[in-house]
């Protein structure tokens, strides 16, 4: 048996024991340097989700921090939490995430917050996640269309809103643009609409959104910084790589494939949910004008967009009672591309196969259990 076997077996043997003894989804094992009472397994409107940021930058000082690096068309705050450790003072390597570019996809929001948990859980007692925070920061923006994602909670007839809440152009009376088509890549060219009152409607240039100017501003200042762009949306259960123009081909194609299908095979080994790999064009849809085409456009190496679940039986309504095993699936399959990308920056490795993937999962899994064994 080869040694990487051997460690999985022995690891999968641990992980009994460990669900035999306790209960590793136990309320306690959500409480450690998160905000008491935050249910993460239900969908919060912005005041709550401000409200839990607040409480993250308080309870965990050390770790987080948080800033407003721009404003929304009806002014409101865009805010990221910063979370690494180390001196402030010294410029990092780091990772960017942003979730609720479009208001309907309610899941991505909710994963945001579940991802900021697993990690204040787990890098006190995860020597893997401890390192990569004090080789990288990881920026994460629980909501980025915030007017819009507002504007989806009003009622059920607004719960299906995609756009931003920008008023519309002349000889027109729809509000919004779809931020996602937005961005200086390839702008207006394939799967945008010019009708100000089509979901996918453009805008009237590129990045004449505020919300658009703010992600352009702050990533495009820290480009060398960036080595990985995440951007979560819902749905359709896709991991979609550079570019949506069909006849554009990102330089590391390759790399891009073979990181996304392992980071696939990774959260399929959670509740054996496939996630198809690879461009837009060839999986979905032509686009132009993305924040995933426009960061890959701009340097920053690996980009990728997250489309969560589900494939279609209940789509932008995603039940609440799937928030956990899809935000489960999807943060191991985040965690596989950050550690990819972490180790080939700081260690120049490239390793990507079957048990790269197995110790991924298997340490995030033990990880979750001894840190419950702590707390209890």
């Amino acid at each position: 048996m080869r040694k990487d076997d051997i460690m999985i077996a022995a690891g999968l043997a641990f992980l009994i024991l460990c669900v035999q003894n306790i209960d590793c989804t136990s309320d306690k094992s959500m409480q450690e340097g998160t905000p008491w009472n935050y249910d993460y397994t239900r969908y919060h409107p912005v005041s709550e989700i401000s409200d839990w940021m607040e409480r993250v930058v308080t309870d965990n000082p050390e770790l987080v921090s948080s800033s407003v690096y721009g404003e929304t068309f009806e002014g409101r705050n865009i805010t990221y939490l910063k979370i690494g450790l180390g001196s402030e003072e010294v410029q990092k390597k780091a990772i960017w995430m942003d979730c609720g570019i479009h208001a309907r996809e309610w899941i991505a929001p909710a994963f945001c917050q579940w991802f900021v948990k697993e990690i204040l859980l787990h890098y006190k007692t995860d020597k893997k996640l401890n390192e990569m925070l004090k080789n990288m920061d990881l920026y994460v923006t629980p909501v980025l269309n915030v007017d819009g994602y507002m504007y989806s909670w009003i009622n059920e007839s607004t719960r299906l809103w995609r756009k931003s809440r920008s008023t519309p152009p002349e000889g027109c009376t729809c509000h919004g643009v779809d931020l996602n088509r937005n961005f200086n890549a390839n702008w207006g060219t394939v799967g945008v609409s010019r009708d100000c009152c089509h979901n996918t409607y453009c805008g009237s240039g590129p990045v004449s959104e505020k919300e658009a100017q703010a992600v352009t501003q702050f990533v495009g200042s820290r480009v060398d910084q960036i080595l990985c762009f995440l951007t979560i949306h819902s749905a359709g259960q896709l991991l979609l790589l550079p570019y949506g123009h069909p006849h554009i081909s990102a330089p590391n194609y390759d790399e891009l494939m073979a990181v996304g299908r392992a980071a696939a095979k990774a959260m399929k080994a959670v509740h054996g949910m496939d996630y198809r790999v690879g461009t837009s064009p060839d999986i979905l849809y032509p686009n132009s004008g993305s924040s995933r085409d426009w960061a890959r456009l701009m340097g920053i190496p690996f980009s990728y967009t997250f489309e969560l679940r589900d494939k279609g039986e209940f789509g932008h309504l995603l039940p609440e009672e799937q928030i956990q095993p899809a935000c489960e699936e999807a943060f191991e399959g985040a965690l596989f591309i950050i550690t990819y990308v972490h180790d080939k920056a700081f260690h120049n490795r490239t390793e990507i196969g079957a048990a790269s993937v197995a110790r991924a999962f298997w340490a995030t899994v033990l990880g979750s259990c001894l840190a419950t064994m702590y707390l209890l």
